[in-house]
C-alpha cells in the first residue's frame, strides 16, 4: 500500500474551529493541558503517575469479567496483565456500537491508538503502553447506529428495543451477516453468540485487531462505577459542573467558535432495563424525566452510594469517566470529539483528574486498483480530487483547452477604460459618476458571461474526460462526503483480508494530515 500526505486545510473538509487546534494556535492554549506530540508525553506520564494502584486492580478484575467469554489472544492477555503495573498507560479511542463497525473512520480510531501505543514504547522504553478501544455502550440513539454502506448499498438492522444500546439483544444481526455479500464469518459468529450488542463487539473488535493487543472496555459495570461515585456526587447532589462548563464555552465562543455541547444541571442519566432517561432536579428532590420514578435527597445519596451503576454520564462526563478508571494519557478522536473536550478541562480541574492529550485520529482515502487507473488516465492528482466537482470540472476544461478560456485580461482593459471615461465625465458633471459606474458593472457582467459560455463550450468538447472525473469524485466522495465518514470497512476488506495490517503498517499516529492510500 502506497500513501500520500495532504494537509487537512487542502481537503476543505474539517472545521476552522478544529484546523486551529491542529495548528497549535495561541488562543486555544488555555482550554487543553499538552499538545498532541510525542514529546509531550513525558510530562503526561509525569502527571498520570498519581493513578490509584487500588484502581489499576479493580480495573484488571472488571475486565478479566468482560473478556471471561472470550478466548483471548496472547497480546490481548498480556496487556490486560500488565494493567497492574504502575508503569503501564492507555492510549484510548471510543465510538458508538455502530453495527459491523460503521463508517470507515471507527477502523482509523483504533488503527491511531494501536500506533501511537507502538511509536510510545519506542520513545519511551521504560512504560508500557495499551490501546484501548472505549465501547459507547450505554449510549441510547439507536438510529445512529443502526445503519451501515455496503458497495453503495445502505443496509439496516431493525429493531424496537430501546435504552443503552449496548444491553440490546443481537437478534437479527446474525441474518444480516449472513445475507450480505462477500465473507462476513467474524460479524455472523460475534452476532449468533452473543446475546448483548456490547458483547458482540467486543467479539468482533478482539477478532479484528486482538493480534496487537487491543483491549475493549465497557463502562456499564458495576465494579467500574464505583470509581465514578466522587463525580456522581458532585453533579447529582450539587450540581457541580453545569457553570464550569458553561464559562469554558462561553470563553470559545467569544473567540468565535461554534461549541458542540451543552452542559446540563445534572449529566446523568438514570440507566436501569431498558430505560435510560434523564435525572433532573425537582423542588421536592429529583425526578427520571417522562417516568413516574422521584427520589428525596436523602434518597438519592443513598442510591449513588449502592447502586453507582444505575447512574450513566451523558457527552459532558463520560470523558472524566474515563479517566478516573483508565491510566490513560491520551484520547484519540476525530474532529467533533476534540472540539467538545475542550469545553470540559474545568471538570477535570476540579475533580484533580489530569486531562489527556487530545491527539486526533488518523484521517483516511483508500483508493481502489479501478479508481486508481483512472486517475492514471485522465491525469487527476491526488490532492486535485478533493475538490468540489464544479471546481475541478472547471479546472480541469481550462487544463485541457487549447485556448484560453479567461477574460481576465480582457476585464483589467475594462477597468482602465473606465476609470479613463470617469475621469472625463467627473469633470463636466459628478452626477454622472453613477451612471459610469453602473454601466462599468452590467460590461463586467457581460464579459464574464461570456467567460461562462466559452468554458462550457469547451467541456462540451471533453465531456468523456469529465464524465469520467465526476464518477471517479462520486466513487471516492459518496453522497458528496468523506470516504471514511460513510463507507464501511467491508467494501475493502471483502477483497483485501490483509486491510487491517496494511493500515497498521502505514499510518502514523502522529501524522495529523489526509493520507491518500492506493495499491499499485
Amino acid at each position: 500500500m502506497k500513501a500520500e500526505k495532504i494537509d487537512l486545510q487542502d481537503t476543505h473538509a474539517f472545521t476552522s474551529f478544529f484546523l486551529d487546534y491542529v495548528a497549535g494556535r495561541e488562543n486555544l492554549r488555555p482550554f487543553y493541558g499538552h499538545p498532541p506530540s510525542l514529546n509531550s508525553f513525558a510530562a503526561q506520564i509525569g502527571d498520570k503517575k498519581s493513578f490509584s494502584p487500588e484502581h489499576r486492580l479493580l480495573l484488571q478484575k472488571a475486565l478479566e469479567a468482560q473478556y471471561a467469554q472470550l478466548k483471548l489472544p496472547q497480546p490481548v492477555a498480556a496487556n490486560l496483565a500488565l494493567l497492574a503495573q504502575p508503569n503501564t498507560f492507555t492510549v484510548t479511542t471510543g465510538h458508538q456500537l455502530n453495527v459491523f463497525t460503521g463508517p470507515l473512520y471507527f477502523v482509523f480510531k483504533i488503527v491511531t491508538v494501536i500506533n501511537a501505543c507502538r511509536q510510545l514504547a519506542a520513545a519511551y522504553p521504560g512504560f508500557h503502553f495499551v490501546p484501548v478501544y472505549w465501547m459507547a455502550s450505554e449510549d441510547h440513539d439507536y438510529e445512529e447506529i443502526k445503519s451501515f454502506r455496503l458497495y453503495g448499498k445502505k443496509h439496516t438492522w431493525e429493531t424496537l428495543q430501546s435504552g443503552a444500546v449496548g444491553r440490546f439483544d443481537t437478534t437479527g444481526l446474525a441474518d444480516l451477516a449472513n445475507a450480505l455479500p462477500g465473507d462476513n464469518r467474524i460479524f455472523a459468529e460475534a452476532y449468533s453468540k452473543n446475546k448483548r450488542l456490547s458483547d458482540a463487539v467486543r467479539s468482533y473488535v478482539n477478532a479484528l485487531f486482538g493480534e496487537y493487543g487491543l483491549l475493549v472496555v465497557d463502562g456499564d459495570d458495576a465494579q467500574l462505577k464505583k470509581v465514578f461515585v466522587p463525580a456522581i456526587e458532585q453533579d447529582v447532589l450539587h450540581q457541580a459542573f453545569h457553570k464550569r462548563v458553561e464559562v469554558q464555552t462561553q470563553k470559545l465562543q467569544s473567540l468565535g467558535y461554534h461549541t458542540q455541547v451543552n452542559a446540563r444541571e445534572i449529566n446523568f442519566f438514570y440507566l436501569r432495563n431498558n430505560l435510560r432517561s434523564r435525572i433532573e432536579r425537582t423542588s421536592t428532590g429529583f425526578s427520571v424525566v417522562d417516568t413516574s420514578l422521584s427520589f428525596s435527597a436523602a434518597e438519592m445519596n443513598k442510591l449513588i452510594q449502592t447502586e453507582p451503576e444505575v447512574f450513566s454520564p451523558n457527552v459532558v462526563l463520560r470523558p472524566l469517566y474515563q479517566e478516573m478508571i483508565l491510566p490513560n494519557l491520551a484520547y484519540v478522536g476525530g474532529p467533533a470529539e476534540m472540539v467538545y473536550w475542550l469545553q470540559l478541562k474545568p471538570v477535570f480541574d476540579d475533580m484533580k483528574v489530569p486531562f489527556p492529550i487530545l491527539l486526533p485520529r488518523n484521517f483516511g482515502l483508500i483508493i481502489d486498483p479501478v479508481i486508481e487507473r483512472k486517475m492514471k488516465k485522465t491525469g487527476l492528482t491526488h490532492n486535485e480530487v478533493f475538490l468540489d466537482t464544479l471546481a475541478l470540472t472547471n479546472s480541469f476544461t481550462r487544463k485541457l483547452s487549447d485556448h484560453s478560456l479567461s477574460l481576465e485580461e480582457e476585464q483589467v482593459r475594462l477597468r482602465e477604460q473606465f476609470d479613463s471615461i470617469r475621469l472625463k465625465t467627473s469633470r463636466i458633471d459628478s452626477s454622472l459618476d453613477r451612471l459610469v459606474d453602473a454601466e462599468h458593472h452590467r460590461a463586467e457582467k457581460s464579459l464574464a458571461k461570456i467567460e461562462k459560455k466559452m468554458l462550457k463550450a469547451e467541456k462540451r468538447k471533453h465531456a468523456d474526460t469529465l464524465r469520467q472525473l465526476e464518477e471517479i469524485k462520486s466513487a471516492l466522495f459518496p453522497n458528496g462526503g468523506l470516504q471514511e465518514r460513510t463507507d464501511n470497512v467491508l467494501n475493502f476488506l471483502h477483497t483485501r483480508p490483509e486491510l487491517l495490517r496494511e493500515l497498521v503498517d502505514t499510518l502514523n499516529a502522529f501524522d495529523i494530515r489526509m493520507h491518500v492510500m492506493w495499491y499499485d
